[in-house]
């Protein structure tokens, strides 16, 4: 999946499951996201999460 695939697809999954979601490079390159309790990969790997609560706070602003 493309970078920018993958942050929408993470966005929508982390705002309608109110769960944080992680963007990971897996070992052969590819992108995919997990929901952050599930992952159990290298840290380093992470390209980045979606916080809904983050998200919801900072569009009240």
């Amino acid at each position: 999946m493309s970078l920018n695939d993958a942050h929408a697809f993470a966005f929508s999954l982390a705002t309608s499951l109110m769960a944080v979601i992680v963007i990971f490079r897996a070992g052969d390159g590819t992108l995919s996201i997990s929901p952050a309790n599930e992952y159990d990969g290298e840290p380093s790997a992470i390209v980045s999460d979606y916080d809904p609560w983050e998200i919801m706070s900072s569009s009240d602003r």
